[in-house]
This record gives structure tokens, C-alpha cells and sequence, in this order.
């Protein structure tokens, strides 16, 4: 899988000067992160509505290795601002990712919405989880990649703007987070 994303890197600086149309210069982006931004890679946030700011901000922080994952650095290094822009405002125009068709187990619904509202998660990313400016969307973001950002931001080798997700997350078991994870993707 990481040679893949390798080498759609390449592909992806290669032509990002060729290319006529944002679509176009997103092709790579989408054959990890979904076609039409809903990801059907384990481990690969869905994209589609999510927050232009937010977007922005995380392409910035992926060119600058301010935040390491090595296929996305690549992929970013040889963005301009402009074309950090573009891409954030393109991925905005994509559809919201659907929840999945299974509604989920109702108690650990109402376990994990009883959680959410405990640790105030809907005061950043809104009642509805759909984010606002630099917050992102995790309302139907894949459950896999849910556990896994707020595993990492739990154990702080994630970072944030600032401590509020770290701190957040610290009295937040894991079996807790597993919980929120499957609610989050199946929020309606």
C-alpha cells in the first residue's frame, strides 16, 4: 500500500503542472482518499465536505512536515499556497461522505452519543459533527480512521492547533474511543 501511495505521489507532482482542471490534478488524492472523496481505504480519511479552512490548514501543515505521514509529505512538498487553496476549496465541493447502511447496535449509539455530549464534542464540531472553518467534519468519516486520529490524539503523537483534543481525550478509555468511532460514522 505505501509503494502505491509512492508512487501516486510522483504521478501526482508530475502532472499537478500539466493538468487542466482541479479534478484533474485530484485524481491522486481521490484514488486513496475515495472518487467522489469517501474513502474506502482503511486508514484514509473520507474527504468530501470537508472544511475548506480545515483542509487548508491540514495540506499546509503536510508540506511544512509539521505533521509526518511520509506519502502525504510527498504529495504535498511541491504545493504552492495557491494550490494548497484550490485543492482545500475543491474538497469542500465534494459530497459529504454517507453514514454506512447498517445504523448501528442503538445502545452503544446512545453509550457513545452520551459520551460525546459529555466531553463536549459537538461545542467544535457542532451538534450535527459537520465542523465549522478550521474543525473538521467527522460525522460519517470512516470508523477505522476515528479510532485511529483519536488514538493518536489521546496519546499526543497527534497534534492539534492546540491541546483541546489531547486533554479532551484523556479520561476517554480506549473501549470508550472504539465507541465514539462507530457513533461518529454512523451519525445521521
Amino acid at each position: 500500500m505505501r509503494r502505491i501511495i509512492v508512487v501516486l505521489a510522483f504521478v501526482f507532482i508530475a502532472s499537478s503542472g500539466r493538468a487542466e482542471t482541479i479534478a484533474e490534478r485530484a485524481a491522486p488524492c481521490l484514488a486513496c482518499h475515495g472518487e467522489k472523496g469517501q474513502s474506502e481505504t482503511e486508514n484514509t480519511p473520507s474527504l468530501g465536505a470537508q472544511q475548506a479552512p480545515y483542509a487548508l490548514i491540514q495540506l499546509f501543515m503536510f508540506r511544512e512536515k509539521l505533521r509526518v505521514f511520509e506519502p502525504m509529505n510527498g504529495m504535498a512538498k511541491a504545493l504552492s499556497d495557491d494550490d494548497l487553496r484550490l485543492f482545500s476549496d475543491f474538497l469542500a465541493t465534494l459530497p459529504k461522505p454517507v453514514p454506512p447502511a447498517d445504523a448501528g447496535d442503538p445502545a452503544r449509539m446512545q453509550r457513545a452519543q452520551a459520551l460525546a455530549q459529555q466531553h463536549h464534542c459537538s461545542s467544535c464540531h457542532k451538534p450535527d459533527f459537520s465542523g465549522g472553518e478550521n474543525v473538521p467534519r467527522v460525522a460519517n468519516q470512516r470508523e477505522d480512521y476515528l479510532a485511529k486520529a483519536l488514538r493518536e490524539y489521546k496519546d499526543n503523537s497527534r497534534h492539534g492547533y492546540d491541546a483541546t483534543m489531547a486533554e479532551a481525550l484523556q479520561p476517554v478509555t480506549p473501549e470508550q474511543i472504539s465507541d465514539l468511532a462507530y457513533f461518529l460514522a454512523r451519525v445521521r
